[in-house]
Formats: structure tokens, sequence, C-alpha cells
């Protein structure tokens, strides 16, 4: 969905410039030079982008909702550990680039999500995602949110990445963490406490095209998200007006739960070692939070993690 909106704001882009609009692509080129590291340093948001009415039926069409499981404290700074990927990452946009629930739930607290870098390259989509609270995942970018002395920054990173959507199949608990290291060195770097986030239902909402590890179809799409930096799932769901074929999602509840922060002392130079160590607590910590919460969500108590 997002490089479909890319698209057609490149596209938009190509008409002024051969429809004899470059007085107006000209100045935008400017200022997009100029401005080209914004995603870098903390974006520009506007609130009444985030509150627009289309974001509260987006979110009620599902619905989505945000659990609190404890409190955040706001002198400190937080990274958000989102979990899965999935295809649409509707928990992510949902909760923490639209409406007030992070705020509300965390006063204090402003939410800043990290897509990947190549987004901030289309021209005006760029503005877009950016008014909405979303930000590089460039580690200049993770660095620049949780460098705040004061504390109340809360990065949000996906972990799996592009890579996990190739995992989104309805049912699927396949997490792509286990060579994922560079988010707690992060934390480490700047002393931002720990949070494990997994939302519940956001592998619900599309069908995918069966590609197993080892087949054809998956190493084709594993060799494009190499080349191109993201994904190319192949998916369905359902239609306006039908519900055998679409591209809308499905109607499936979707309960992104925040779990409990794993406090981190700052250290310029963590050792291998110690990244090591880190990394298993938090994988421990977020096991926990999906077994305390599974079968609110109508995970079957046999179901559990698996990490890869």
């Amino acid at each position: 969905f997002l490089s479909l909106a890319a698209e057609f704001c490149c596209g938009f882009f190509v008409i002024l410039i051969l429809g004899n609009f470059w007085f107006l692509a000209v100045p935008y080129l400017v200022w997009l030079y100029l401005d080209w590291e914004t995603p870098c340093t903390g974006g520009r948001r506007y609130l009444w982008v985030r509150n627009w009415t289309i974001w509260k039926y987006f979110r009620e069409y599902f619905p989505i909702q945000l659990i609190k499981t404890t409190d955040l404290n706001p002198n400190h700074n937080y990274l958000l550990g989102f979990h899965p990927h999935g295809v649409l990452v509707a928990g992510a946009f949902g909760n923490f680039c639209t409406g007030t629930s992070f705020t509300d739930l965390f006063p204090g607290l402003t939410p800043y999500l990290h897509i990947m870098p190549i987004w901030f390259g289309c021209p005006f989509f760029r503005e877009y995602i950016m008014s909405a609270g979303m930000v590089s995942a460039s580690k200049e970018s993770v660095s620049y949110v949780l460098s705040n002395e004061g504390g109340g920054h809360a990065s949000i990173i996906v972990i799996g990445g592009a890579e996990e959507s190739l995992n989104a199949h309805p049912g699927s608990l396949t997490l792509n963490i286990l060579k994922r290291k560079g988010f707690i060195k992060m934390a480490l770097k700047h002393g931002a406490h720990l949070v494990p986030v997994f939302s519940f239902g956001e592998n619900e909402l599309f069908k995918q095209v069966a590609n197993p590890k080892g087949s054809w179809l998956r190493n084709i799409q594993e060799k494009l998200q190499k080349i191109m930096g993201f994904a190319l799932p192949l998916f369905h769901a359902r239609g306006v007006f039908q519900y055998s074929f679409g591209l809308i999602p499905y109607r499936q509840p979707i309960n992104t739960v925040v779990g409990s922060p794993i406090p981190v002392k700052r250290n310029l130079n963590p050792t291998a070692e110690e990244i090591e160590q880190l990394h298993a607590l938090y994988l421990q910590e977020l096991r926990k939070l999906f077994e305390e919460h599974k079968r609110n969500y109508g995970i079957p108590e046999h179901k559990s993690l698996i990490f890869e």
C-alpha cells in the first residue's frame, strides 16, 4: 500500500514535469534538496494530519486497539520492538501514526515510527509520511530520536523488516529476529529502555500465495528483496462488495499489546557478549508477553512463537 501511494505521488511529479508545470516542479526539487536530511532529524509531524477523520474509520474497520500493560516513565527514551511485520503493518500505523491512542495511554511520550529510507525519496509522498510521524529507519535517524536528553521519545521499529512479510500467512507465528541485533546495540549506546510489542491479528488481514522456504517463489521474492530493499508478497483478501477476492484487508481485530520496559544502562561501546545477553533477555520478554496474552486473542494454548 505504501508502494502504491508512493507510485501515485511519483507519477504526479512526472506529470508536473512533462506537462509544462516545471515552474512548480523546480521549486519543489530545490526544497527536496534542502530538506533531504529532515527524515533523519525527527521528521516534521502535524497533528491535524494524524487526526484526519479517515484514520478514525481506518482504525474502526478492523478494529485496531492499543493495549497498555504498564506505565512508561516519560523521563526515559524507549525503543519499542514491533512484531510481527505482517503485510500491511496496520497495527503500527494505526496505533503510532494516527489518532491519540498512544499519547493518551502513555502521556509525555512522542512516538516515531521508523520505516525504510527509500520511501523518503518519493516526491510529495515523503511530506505526507513525515506529517504522520514516520521517520527514517537509518542508524542516524534512530540515534537522533533516542538522543533526546530530557527523555519522552519512543522509537518504534518493526524488527522483522520486509523479509518477515514473506511469512505473513494467517496463523503464522514465525518472527525474523535471531540475527537482528542492531536495535539492541542502538538501545545500549543510548541507554534507551527496550519494550517488546506484539500485535495480535496482524497476520490475519490477508491470504498469501504459498511460498515455503526453498520454493521457487520464495527464492525469487528473497532475491528481489535483497535488490530492492523491500519484499513483494503475493497476497489477496476481499473486495468492496464481495468477500472472495480483492486487495482490501479482511476485517480482523488487531490488538497491539505494549509490554513492560526492559531497563537498559547506557553503554557507548557494548561488547558482542553484552549485546547477546540483552538480545536473549529481549527474546525472553517477548515470548513472555505473547504467552501471557495469547489466550485473550484466540491463539490456541499449544501455539508458541518461532524465532528464526
